[in-house]
C-alpha cells in the first residue's frame, strides 16, 4: 500500500512540473525565431520536453509493475 501511494504522489509531483514546463512563463523564453537543425526552438522545446515526461512517467509506472509482479511469484521462482 506504501508503494501505491509513493507512485501516486510521485505522478502528481511529475503531472505539477510537466504542467510548469509546458506554462507561458517557459515557453515564452523557447519563442524565438531561431532554428536549431532546422527545427524552431520552440516546436524542439516542446517535443523534448513531452517526450521526457513520457520517458518519466514509463519508468515510474514501470517500477510498480516489476515490484508487484515479483510479489506475486510462487517462492520458488523468486529464488531463481
Amino acid at each position: 500500500m506504501a508503494e501505491s501511494k509513493r507512485q501516486n504522489e510521485r505522478l502528481i509531483v511529475l503531472l505539477i512540473i510537466g504542467f510548469i514546463a509546458l506554462n507561458y512563463p517557459l515557453l515564452s523564453l523557447f519563442s524565438k525565431v531561431k532554428l536549431v537543425f532546422g527545427i524552431p526552438v520552440l516546436y524542439l522545446y516542446i517535443f523534448t520536453v513531452w517526450s521526457v515526461f513520457i520517458g518519466c512517467m514509463a519508468v515510474i509506472l514501470e517500477k510498480k509493475s516489476s515490484s508487484s509482479l515479483m510479489n506475486h511469484l510462487p517462492k520458488s521462482e523468486k529464488s531463481e
